[in-house]
């Protein structure tokens, strides 16, 4: 059946594009998004402006809503080529970053690069919704996160190959390249959009009304926000649970994302099917419980739970994450997608990166053990009220023939 689904995926024209688009500017994006850090790092010594790279990166999710609207202005297809082309160009500036006195301009690449990523993902959100088959969209976006991950499982060792050998230019121009057949890529897609018309009219404040007044995606919303203030907390313990849960060099954390990441790839794979057969609402919070236990399980001072966490944790906090996006797709008008989406991730992931912070602070107070099974309780408590109401407005996908 997983066959099946993925023939029917591939099979359908737009969806494999966009998988390709996926995989190509994955690749060079996550090669890029490490290299940042250590083009800083090698330039200037300094280990807080080599982390500074990721805040300026994930800073553009904050003003999600505002980018989202710009997405509903104009035809998507154009906009993602241009968006792409732009990027591209924009990375070919870093040839002027040649010491540290000019790092600045790397920070300001990154800043518009998060920016230019931010408006891309809400207009290829809504593209997506309108150019790839309904009854695909499940796994089309389960499809779409085991390339990422599978991009973020090779991608940093050869940006950082490539690093070690050339420096960071040459990343830069292959993250560059990528953006530019990304583009071509796009350009291909048999996809028919009217002019915007009423897209234009409305405010960016109204993805946030919408997703107040349905009551299918307000609870998924509010759940995986949740979640992933959950996971950033968590996630920031990771550093302890390798030094002083087992006793290992920090190095060993790369083992523990490998795993976390096989585990996101597989749960890409199987969340089409599981969508067919499980109500969305169930299906999600068997994710966040997953996530919870296995979070809890890294404050085990034992490396098989601490690696059978890790797995838990790439295998469950997907779910929810696929869900909720395969919902706004499915439940908002084409005319307020671009918005949607973007408000979306920015009430998910944006709240993350305050959790981030907040968990560094919190285990040299408290310690990892008490964060990570406070963390758990606070996962299952959630799952336990996302499930609680699932009867009366739980959906099923439409099978597939």
């Amino acid at each position: 059946m997983i066959t099946s689904v993925r023939t029917h995926v591939l099979r359908d024209r737009n969806a494999a594009l966009f998988l390709t688009v996926v995989v190509v500017s994955g690749f060079g994006s996550s090669a890029m998004w490490l290299t940042a850090g250590i083009w800083v790092k090698d330039l200037t010594g300094s280990d807080a402006l080599a982390a500074l790279t990721t805040f300026c990166l994930w800073l553009p999710v904050l003003a999600g809503p505002l980018l989202g609207t710009v997405a509903d202005r104009f035809r998507r297809r154009p906009l993602l080529i241009a968006v792409n082309l732009a990027t591209a160009a924009l990375l070919v500036s870093l040839a002027t970053v040649d010491a540290a006195d000019r790092v600045w301009i790397l920070f300001g690449v990154l800043f518009l690069y998060g920016t230019a990523g931010t408006l891309a993902d809400a207009a290829e959100s809504a593209l997506v919704a309108g150019a790839v088959d309904k009854r695909l969209l499940g796994d089309f976006n389960g499809l779409r996160m085991t390339a990422q991950e599978g991009m973020k499982l090779l991608a940093p060792l050869a940006g950082a190959a490539l690093f070690a050998r050339f420096g960071g230019l040459p990343v830069a121009l292959l993250d560059a390249l990528t953006f530019a057949v990304a583009a071509g890529l796009i350009a291909l897609l048999r996809v028919r959009e009217d002019a915007p018309g009423p897209r234009a009219e409305g405010s960016w404040a109204d993805g946030a009304r919408f997703l107040r007044r349905s009551p299918v995606l307000r609870p998924l919303v509010a759940a995986a926000s949740a979640t992933m203030v959950l996971s950033g907390l968590g996630g920031a313990m990771v550093f302890a649970v390798v030094d002083q849960g087992l006793g290992r060099s920090p190095a060993y954390t790369g083992v523990l994302y490998a795993v976390q990441g096989a585990g996101t790839v597989l749960t890409g794979v199987l969340a089409g099917p599981l969508l067919r057969r499980t109500p969305e609402r169930a299906l999600a919070a068997a994710g966040i419980a997953l996530f919870a236990l296995s979070a809890a399980l890294r404050a085990l001072p034992y490396e098989a739970a601490v690696l059978a966490g890790s797995a838990g944790i790439g295998l469950g906090l997907p779910c929810v994450l696929i869900v909720v996006f395969t919902a706004v797709q499915r439940e908002t008008p084409d005319a307020l997608l671009g918005r949607t989406s973007a408000t979306v991730t920015t009430l998910v992931y944006g709240p993350m990166t305050a959790a981030i912070a907040l968990g560094s602070a919190l285990v040299a107070v408290t310690g990892h053990r008490a964060v990570l099974a406070a963390t758990g309780a606070a996962g299952l408590a959630a799952a336990g009220a996302l499930a609680s109401g699932a009867r009366s407005t739980n959906r099923r996908t439409a099978p597939i023939t």
